[in-house]
């Protein structure tokens, strides 16, 4: 049975170094929201990125996305599971829009069509 050596795992630093910045961007999103500061798209957009920060810290400092003996496979099957999930996520998405489109009676398919094109009063 291989079991696996101490050298793929993070050190105590590295894992309190990832906290500390991990729960930054946490708080760095929680007040972007509790104050106001951006709103609509910019917020979202914000929000987003601090998203993907985090995701990209909890890869590298927690998962060890990137380290140890086989780091290239493992980026390589990362890139393949989030390719995967962004069809799936948005083929689903997309069948969900065009279902609820093809489902509406003749007078919220007019609606939707002037609604989408710019021209609602």
């Amino acid at each position: 049975m291989n079991h696996p050596t101490g050298n793929d795992h993070g050190t105590t630093s590295s894992y309190v170094i990832g906290f500390v910045i991990s729960i930054g961007l946490t708080l760095n999103s929680y007040y972007l929201v509790v104050n106001k500061v951006l709103a609509g798209n910019t917020l979202l957009l914000a929000l987003g990125g601090l998203a993907a920060v985090q995701l990209f810290v909890q890869l590298y400092f927690f998962l060890h996305l990137g380290k140890g003996p086989n780091a290239r496979l493992n980026k390589l099957l990362f890139s393949l599971m989030f390719i995967i999930v962004v069809i799936v996520v948005g083929g689903s998405l997309w069948i969900m829009k065009h279902l609820n489109y093809h489902n509406m009676t003749p007078a919220q398919t007019s609606h939707s069509i002037i609604r989408d094109e710019g021209y609602q009063k």
